[in-house]
């Protein structure tokens, strides 16, 4: 990364807001998307199970959580590049380090 490119403070304390809302606003997304994916991978229609719940298998609530893990990482990865991207072209700072 060249002096040219490394973000200044201001522009830091500027992209918090926006990070915090992309961030609970990706959280939302991915739920969302888990609840669909799992609809079609889980065994019945309920929610998926938690790590407290007997009557499902090891196996279930492993795979739950690798499939839970995966998609709110990647959508997560999505929105804060392309938050930091639209704060980049609305600023012209990249706030990141």
């Amino acid at each position: 990364m060249t002096a040219a490119q490394k973000p200044s403070t201001s522009a830091k304390i500027l992209y918090r807001p926006v990070g915090l809302v992309s961030s609970i606003l990706g959280g939302l997304l991915a739920s969302l998307i888990f609840k669909q994916v799992w609809k079609r991978v889980g065994d019945n229609d309920d929610d998926a199970p938690g790590p407290l719940q007997s009557e499902y298998s090891y196996k279930e609530i492993l795979l739950a959580a690798v499939i839970q893990g995966a998609i709110y990482s990647v959508v997560k990865t999505v929105i804060q590049r392309q938050g930091a991207r639209g704060f980049q072209r609305a600023t012209g700072e990249w706030p990141g380090s």
